[in-house]
């Protein structure tokens, strides 16, 4: 572990090593939501800083309507903006579609100008698969379907996440391209949680040290699939992990810790794209734990990885002239 890291983590407490288990998951939901509040939209603009307005789209099929926060860089004008399109982490269990907009707003949004729509999709268990990534899909249809309206472009969003974020980004994408939805620029993909089956090598390594162990790894993935979990017809909607069909997807920008669980299956995902013939940017950050930049976000690591991802969707949306997209 990176020494700067390991030093944050120590300060953080054992408290942020303990896994979640079944037993305690109703407890570390009610922790997890007391010291992650929604913050008011006012403070989210920061004293006119950014423009901040929440929105409902319509659920498909029998779904409930969805319900989104749009935010981006007070002013910013020339013409439509790309589109950051994120998806929150917290295991699929927890989190919430406020909480992340002012790191996003000031890490990627204001230096690229970009707009960013965060997803309040329904968390596990009350609403388990596929109730999340059919949130994420109609959120998806609904923006683009009032890209003019939201002054965004089209034929520029990005699908993101972290965590749990990046695992529903990564099936996002996997099923806009099989249901012939809107088509992304790219997937930015961080930390992603893709693989139910607790089988890599890195998952029984890190057990007992990383932030986010196969403990708590296995307790959120069953939350979340119920009797399905580890099931051998599992869809890739449910575990992108499990496509055996990586082509025809949009670049992908795929960023993992080596010292954390999810390392293996990050690295993997990455190679499943480049053997169907796609486009994919890893970075495995050395000494990195999950949620390694929140935990030391002055950390030399942590600031390298924030400007890696800079530089990527930079070149993605705002480099490359529009009509590549």
């Amino acid at each position: 572990m990176d020494a700067e890291l390991r030093a944050a983590l120590a300060a953080a407490g054992a408290t942020a090593r303990e896994p979640v288990t079944p037993e305690g998951l109703a407890a570390w939901q009610a922790r997890d939501v007391a010291a992650r509040p929604r913050p008011g939209l006012a403070r989210l603009r920061d004293g006119g800083r950014f423009e901040v307005a929440e929105l409902r789209v319509p659920g498909l099929g029998d779904g409930p309507a969805v319900r989104l926060v749009s935010a981006r860089p007070a002013g910013a004008g020339g013409g439509p903006l790309p589109l950051l399109y994120y998806l929150h982490g917290g295991g699929m269990v927890t989190g919430n579609a406020w909480s992340v907009l002012p790191r996003l707003l000031r890490e990627l949004a204001e230096p690229l100008g970009l707009a960013v729509v965060s997803v309040e999709y329904r968390l596990a268990p009350g609403s388990p698969y596929p109730a999340a990534v059919e949130d994420g899909y109609a959120g998806l249809v609904g923006v683009a379907e009032r890209a003019a309206e939201l002054g965004v472009d089209a034929g520029r969003i990005v699908l993101g996440g972290k965590s749990a974020g990046g695992g529903l980004a990564a099936a996002l994408a996997l099923l806009t391209r099989d249901r012939g939805g809107p088509v992304p620029a790219g997937q930015l993909l961080l930390s992603p949680m893709l693989d139910d089956r607790d089988r890599t090598f890195s998952t029984r390594q890190l057990a007992g040290h990383d932030t986010w162990d196969r403990t708590s790894n296995a307790t959120a993935w069953r939350a979340l699939l119920g009797e399905r979990y580890g099931a051998a017809d599992l869809p890739p909607y449910a575990a992108p992990a499990r496509a055996t069909d990586l082509s025809g997807l949009p670049p992908a920008y795929v960023e993992v810790g080596s010292a954390e669980t999810f390392r293996d299956e990050a690295v993997a995902y990455a190679d499943a794209i480049w053997r169907a013939g796609g486009a994919a940017e890893l970075h495995v950050w050395p000494g990195a734990f999950h949620g390694f930049d929140t935990f030391a976000p002055g950390a030399a690591v942590s600031r390298d990885a924030r400007e890696a991802r800079v530089r990527w969707l930079r070149r993605l949306l705002v480099d490359s002239p529009a009509e590549d997209h």
